[in-house]
């Protein structure tokens, strides 16, 4: 990268009008606030790349929610749950569920047509999507972190200081049910892509994922994407588009990394999975 381009990432990382570092109370139960940094990709020409036969680029702005939130009545955070099945009960405001998203026709990207939702990952698993703001999920015994956040139907997050929350809860009575994790730490959250890409949707898929209590910035924090073995270092938060991947299965490993290239000391700075593309 020429001193130039890293001069002018550097600049558009750090304008005010393109970042929004909010403090996050999550509430009593939680001794330290959160902190997400919320960007919307409003700057298109930062972090363009090409290589081995992949194009990565910043997704073009979406319809823009910025006064969409999310609230969490069920379970508490740091809840002692003794069945496995978990109810989860959500308040969305200035948002609706079960919508298309404005713009989802333009997109070109793998949509649902079930509408707009809330992405639920546990433990930086697959996430589950879901058109309703309560519903009950099975989980396992044993401590969990969650983290849910609001979805446009063509399911890229909605990125703002209210439109998450993340948590933590124990079910079963299993022994250590008082561990916690420390979610004052920087913590990286993998959304898509997930799952099958048919036909169409396979010409652009979108990569997404989820930050808290971390900046991305040239020369601190970024985010390493390796895409079938090519690594790509991404300084801004924000959905990236990447075309030209093959036909079959595609494996993408995620990496929250400090200046020196290290990952960052978190529970949650890695994480691999694999997807498929079929004709």
């Amino acid at each position: 990268m020429s001193g130039l381009l890293a001069l002018s990432i550097l600049g558009a990382c750090n304008n005010p009008a393109e970042r929004n570092n909010e403090n996050i109370d999550l509430g009593a139960d939680t001794a330290k606030s959160e902190e997400v940094n919320a960007t919307e990709a409003e700057d298109n020409t930062q972090q363009s790349y090409e290589k081995d036969g992949l194009k990565l680029y910043p997704a073009p702005a979406s319809v823009s929610y910025p006064d969409a939130s999310l609230e969490m009545k069920a379970p508490k955070d740091n809840a002692l749950i003794t069945a496995n099945d978990v109810n989860f009960d959500f308040e969305v405001m200035n948002y609706e569920l079960g919508v298309q998203t404005a713009d989802a026709t333009n997109k070109g990207l793998a949509n649902s047509e079930k509408g707009q939702h809330i992405h639920l990952i546990i433990d930086n698993g697959p996430y589950s999507a879901h058109y309703e703001p309560d519903f009950t999920s099975k989980i396992e015994n044993g401590h969990h972190v969650g983290l849910a956040f609001l979805s446009r139907s063509y399911h890229e997050s909605v990125k703002n200081a209210n439109s998450y929350k993340v948590f933590q809860f124990t079910t079963g009575k299993s022994e250590g049910s008082n561990a916690k994790t420390d979610l004052s730490k920087p913590l990286l959250f993998y959304s898509r892509p997930k799952g099958e890409y048919k036909g169409a949707d396979t010409k652009k898929v979108l990569l997404d994922f989820f930050l808290i209590n971390v900046d991305l910035k040239v020369g601190g924090y970024a985010v390493r994407a390796t895409i079938n073995g090519s690594a790509f270092e991404l300084n801004t938060w924000q959905p990236y588009i990447i075309e030209g991947l093959p036909m079959g299965e595609n494996t993408i490993t995620l990496e929250l990394i400090d200046a020196a290239g290290n990952l960052a000391e978190s529970d949650f700075n890695s994480v691999t999975r694999k997807f498929t593309l079929t004709e």
